[in-house]
């Protein structure tokens, strides 16, 4: 799954798709309201593509979590975040059998969840194997480049142009 592009703001509810890149921060488009706003340089920003699990094994990045939901969800959403935190952990133990339950909160799950259904609605939940099929038919043919005359100095705008001249008017 392809995470490149959504973002956590600390203290924004909900998850952000990077639009553009300015000066002073990013412009990001609210999964939840749909409104685009400028994210300035000093507020706190998580790429969901940096965001890791602990498992007992080491860390689970969020997009292979996130791939093992949609197989089992079919690209449905998944548990609701506001569920029980016995149903949380419960679910949790079906998709990732191995994730380390001391180091990873319900909080730390509520939000694994909430983010999870969110892209879903959204349809940002695309399988990394159909992501590499698309972008390989997707993916424009290089134009040959040809050659012609060589550009003369009138054709670089050195020489004289074919605009009237404002005198007689």
């Amino acid at each position: 799954m392809n995470l490149e592009s959504i973002i956590s703001v600390t203290g924004k509810p909900g998850l952000y798709k990077v639009i553009s890149q300015i000066k002073s921060g990013l412009i990001v488009e609210s999964l939840l309201e749909k409104k685009r706003m400028p994210i300035h340089a000093t507020d706190k920003v998580s790429a969901l593509s940096d965001i890791s699990i602990y498992t007992n094994d080491g860390d689970m990045p969020l997009s292979e979590i996130y791939e093992v939901v949609y197989k089992k969800t079919d690209g449905k959403s998944a548990v609701s975040h506001k569920a029980k935190p016995e149903e949380l952990k419960a679910y949790m133990r079906e998709v990732l059998p191995n994730y380390d339950e001391d180091r990873v909160y319900v909080s730390d799950l509520k939000k694994l969840f909430l983010w999870y259904n969110l892209l879903a609605e959204n349809g940002l939940l695309v399988p990394s194997k159909a992501e590499d099929k698309d972008d390989t038919a997707a993916a424009p043919k290089k134009a040959v480049a040809k050659k012609g005359a060589p550009k003369t100095r009138a054709a670089k705008g050195g020489g004289k142009t074919s605009m009237p001249s404002k005198k007689g008017a």
